[in-house]
């Protein structure tokens, strides 16, 4: 080939490699810039579209609250409603102004007794950190209370310091007591001698506590499980009852001293053909009350010499209707008996055994607490979010027929006088009450 051809077709080639390359070239910037604008639309959808799903998440309902349970009766005196989920435990302070409530919210609701009647019931909170509490009891100088923390397994204390406007101020000790029970406890005390604490669990363990955390004694309920246990009122004895159809009792004794000397079997409740649910003491601890597996509830006269082997007495059998977790609760002069089935309750005259009233319904849980106030004026429950008070007609009629029946017997003047005056305050009460029920 002539130099001049290959000089020709050496350019011919170079051109079309150049043209080549440019259109390469070219093509590379137009994806490149399809790419960019494709990654610009992204960003600018992204942009535009991240207020909106902050927005939407803004505006994202929250979960449903239960709503709370309406429940309405004549002898309803109030509901109690600043948990926000479901109350697990109540007690009322030993001089009678305070009633404590803890929740799974992670606070304790100190209450003011004389507000159970106004339209607006105030409470002071107590926060209980890193947990909750699911049981709480009163100090006997009502300065102070006990809870049962659910996760940490153990007894926290609160002390409660008035200030100059009436509120109080919530401090916790600094150490909770040590982990101790194996299985989940199920009731907590502090005795109104204000010398030990006790804690028992669902197994066969009841502790004694000193009031700083070392346990004095360990009891074996020997009743497979435990369902319910409790201090009496004088603070002397301990009690328990489960599986089997029996009602234990301890006495828990002290040197004149002071020092703790030991836990010995004062007596029990024989009678009941199936397990015992709960039972309850009267004010003076001469009286206790039990609910059965047998659908029953007994009223015992336990103002006995144990000491001697004297038995306790079984002053009444009355039928009832009772489920698995039933409470009993009887008023602090031992007139009247409560018995709780799931969500109802059923009032019974102690002294004749008549149903007298039933509230049905009470709360949308299952009821896991009642008590009478220590006047006996109300009868307090739990089951869900709202506290039930209701009052305490049944109590008044049976006092009223006490009295009708001493005046009978009254000797001298000055007692009949004086009964005559006291039939007549409780009538006056009793009446308030009904004229409010809109009863008869």
């Amino acid at each position: 080939m002539e130099p001049a051809a290959l000089i020709a077709l050496t350019l011919v080639i170079g051109a079309l490699i150049l043209l080549v390359a440019v259109a390469v070239s070219k093509r590379k910037g137009e994806l490149s810039e399809q790419v960019e604008q494709k990654e610009v639309s992204v960003e600018e959808n992204v942009a535009k579209s991240a207020p909106a799903k902050k927005q939407k998440a803004q505006q994202r309902p929250r979960k449903e609250r239960v709503q709370q349970h309406t429940f309405t009766h004549p002898l309803l005196a109030s509901s109690l409603k600043s948990h926000n989920s479901s109350v697990t435990c109540i007690d009322f302070s030993s001089n009678g102004k305070y009633l404590a409530s803890c929740a799974d919210d992670r606070t304790v609701r100190i209450w003011s007794t004389k507000d159970f009647m106004d339209r607006d019931h105030r409470c002071l909170r107590a926060n209980v950190e890193l947990d909750h509490a699911t049981l709480v009891r009163f100090s006997p100088d009502s300065r102070a209370f006990i809870t049962w923390l659910a996760n940490g397994d153990t007894i926290r204390i609160f002390k409660m310091t008035k200030k100059e406007d009436g509120t109080f101020i919530f401090k916790a000790n600094p150490e909770d007591f040590p982990q101790r029970h194996k299985a989940n406890v199920i009731n907590i005390g502090i005795a109104e001698t204000g010398k030990f604490i006790m804690s028992a669990s669902s197994d066969t363990t009841i502790l004694v506590w000193d009031l700083k955390g070392e346990v004095l004694a360990s009891i074996n309920t020997n009743q497979m499980t435990n369902s319910y246990a409790s201090i009496s009122p004088c603070g002397r004895f301990i009690a328990s009852c489960g599986f089997t159809p029996d009602v234990k009792v301890w006495e828990v004794c002290f040197a004149k001293s002071g020092e703790f000397k030991e836990v010995v079997r004062a007596f029990d409740l024989k009678g009941h053909s199936a397990g015992v649910h709960s039972f309850a003491f009267s004010n003076d601890s001469r009286r206790m009350a039990t609910v059965s597996k047998d659908g029953t509830w007994k009223l015992w006269d336990t103002d006995v010499e144990y000491k001697k082997q004297q038995d306790p007495y079984l002053l009444r059998t009355v039928p009832c209707k009772s489920s698995e977790g039933s409470r009993i609760a009887l008023s602090p002069d031992a007139r009247v008996v409560a018995v709780s089935s799931g969500c109802d309750i059923a009032m019974f005259n102690a002294a004749t055994g008549e149903l007298e009233e039933e509230f049905q319904g009470v709360h949308s849980e299952e009821i896991n607490n009642m008590k009478f106030d220590i006047n006996g004026r109300f009868l307090v429950s739990s089951g869900d979010r709202a506290i039930r008070v209701f009052h305490n007609a049944t109590g008044y009629r049976a006092a009223i027929q006490d009295m009708q029946a001493m005046l009978k017997k009254a000797s001298n003047e000055g007692m009949r006088l004086r009964l005559q005056q006291q039939i007549q305050d409780a009538q006056s009460a009793l009446d308030t009450v009904l004229a409010g029920a809109g009863k008869d």
